[in-house]
């Protein structure tokens, strides 16, 4: 008896799986711990996760998505196999079909990498789309019209913005920026600014309770405490949420600017269209205070932020899957 297909979410952040008949049953981070003498997987995700930063010798954690790129091919084929090892309907070689996603303009030499990886989980297909194509249809964008769509998808370890028609990609661009920069922004900031060292889970803490990319709409303050780096003493300060802003002004203006270019090059009729249907925000960037407010002042042009923003690449393999689209797996 066959599984009939999964989607896979390969995200730089969390990893998200979808099976036939089941819906999502892997929403886990991006993470691995290995025992650096024997090579065994002692923990992956939220377990994981917890260990970052606190293991001893002997232990590692790895992120083996960076960018959205897969840094060490081994770990990530750990990590695959040890998620879906929870999951006791999925049986490995098993699957008929595979869908996974990679960032928009992905080198061929990251693409094959996605393939082989599928190849070693899928008995028959192993399809790769494209995450802005498929981050639209599980945002409920109708694409398959000749109508243009535009939507941008900030992940953890990219941002794709793209213009969609007609069941596919007219215009885009995929910047190696993403949830993660802003936390290594934040982390960096606070070291220079405060002489202050802390780690990266506390500085994912300070960006999403206290952060925002435009000024006045949010002004929050968060107690932190590091490693002060003059007297290597334990040490807490006051981060504000202007802190934030100033920490992640720089890549906030990247972004921007990317937007900004696949807005010049896309056709004028469906550069019409999006002053009917606004842009659609996905991946966890959306959630981020400002954002709206920011695009909709610099592009003067509705914002719209998807339902569930951080579960829309993975409904859209559902859909793309269950033949709702066209599969072009270019």
């Amino acid at each position: 008896m066959f599984v009939k297909d999964i989607g896979i979410d390969l995200g730089t952040s969390n990893i998200l799986v979808y099976l036939e008949g089941s819906g999502i049953v892997i929403n886990e981070p991006s993470i691995i711990a290995i025992d650096t003498k024997t090579r065994a997987v002692i923990a992956v995700g939220e377990a994981a996760k917890l260990m970052e930063g606190r293991t001893p010798s002997n232990i590692s954690t790895y992120r083996p998505l960076k960018s959205g790129a897969i840094t060490d091919l081994d770990m990530m084929e750990k990590l695959i196999s040890a998620l879906l090892a929870k999951v006791p309907m999925i049986k490995k070689r098993k699957i008929k079909r595979v869908l996974i996603c990679c960032p928009t303009n992905n080198t061929n030499i990251e693409f094959k990498t996605i393939q082989d990886i599928g190849a070693k989980l899928a008995r028959n297909d192993v399809i790769v789309e494209r995450e802005s194509k498929v981050a639209a249809i599980g945002a409920g964008l109708d694409i398959s019209q000749s109508a243009g769509n535009m939507m941008i998808d900030i992940g953890g370890g990219t941002t794709d913005i793209a213009i969609l028609s007609l069941g596919d990609i007219v215009s885009s661009v995929s910047l190696k920026i993403g949830g993660t920069d802003f936390d290594n922004d934040v982390l960096n900031y606070i070291k220079k600014k405060r002489n202050l060292i802390i780690g990266q889970q506390t500085a994912e803490r300070v960006k999403i309770e206290v952060g925002t990319v435009y000024l006045g709409i949010k002004n929050d303050t968060i107690k932190i405490t590091g490693r002060d780096i003059v007297s290597g003493l334990p040490r807490s300060t006051e981060i504000t949420s202007q802190d934030v802003y100033m920490a992640c002004k720089e890549k906030v203006g990247y972004i921007l600017q990317a937007i900004k270019s696949v807005l010049e090059i896309t056709p004028p009729e469906l550069s019409a269209d999006l002053i009917e249907h606004g842009i659609i925000l996905t991946g966890g960037g959306a959630y981020m205070p400002g954002l709206r407010e920011l695009l909709t002042e610099e592009l003067q042009l509705p914002i719209h932020r998807a339902e569930f923003p951080l579960e829309c690449v993975i409904k859209g393999t559902e859909l793309l899957l269950n033949n709702a689209y066209i599969i072009s797996n270019k």
